[in-house]
């Protein structure tokens, strides 16, 4: 796919138009500021420490690479022209290449408005264009939020690692769930 590439738009009553494309070189800023306000804000991801510039265009250049190569597909939610959600696949190797690891973020104020559904809907559709056979995600078994949306369009728990998170001194299981696409 190319750089900058819409995938989708859709109409969200509260917010305007929310524009769903691959990322481009000039979303280096937004991108930093998606991550960082997640982890400002604590959210239930696995990073817990901001990133900083050269880090990210560090990532953003590897980022664009994998896509142009197909190794990987990113998808980012644009709102007024300011990006609001990002969400990805990535293939794995070896033995492996047919199952693709999916993860998404979402800022705080744009959750729950069905933005992270369509991410995952249309990151499903491509994942069968790159063919692959097998979604795998992890998410803390605390985040009710996002496993209904998981669960929503059709993965399924496949396993569970308890207290695989320790955060602020309380212990939090991992769960695995996973979509067979064939």
């Amino acid at each position: 796919m190319r750089t900058g590439q819409v995938v989708r738009e859709f109409s969200v009553k509260t917010i305007g138009t929310v524009v769903l494309r691959t990322p481009k070189w000039e979303d280096l800023d937004d991108l930093l500021e998606l991550i960082n306000s997640v982890v400002d804000e604590g959210a239930e991801i696995t990073r817990d420490e901001k990133v900083s510039r050269e880090e990210e265009i560090d990532w953003l250049s590897r980022l664009l690479t994998q896509i142009e190569r197909g190794s990987a597909f990113f998808l980012v939610a644009e709102v007024k022209g300011r990006i609001i959600a990002s969400a990805d696949i990535n293939r794995q190797g070896g033995f492996q290449k047919h199952v693709g690891v999916v993860g998404i973020v979402i800022k705080k104020d744009f959750r729950e408005l069905g933005i992270g559904t369509a991410m995952m809907r249309v990151l499903i559709g491509h994942a069968k264009k790159m063919d692959i056979k097998i979604l795998t995600l992890t998410a803390y078994a605390s985040n009710k939020r996002a496993i209904h949306v998981y669960e929503k369009v059709g993965f399924k728990q496949t396993g569970l690692i308890p207290k695989k998170f320790l955060k602020q001194c309380k212990y939090i299981d991992e769960l695995i769930m996973t979509k067979l696409l064939e």
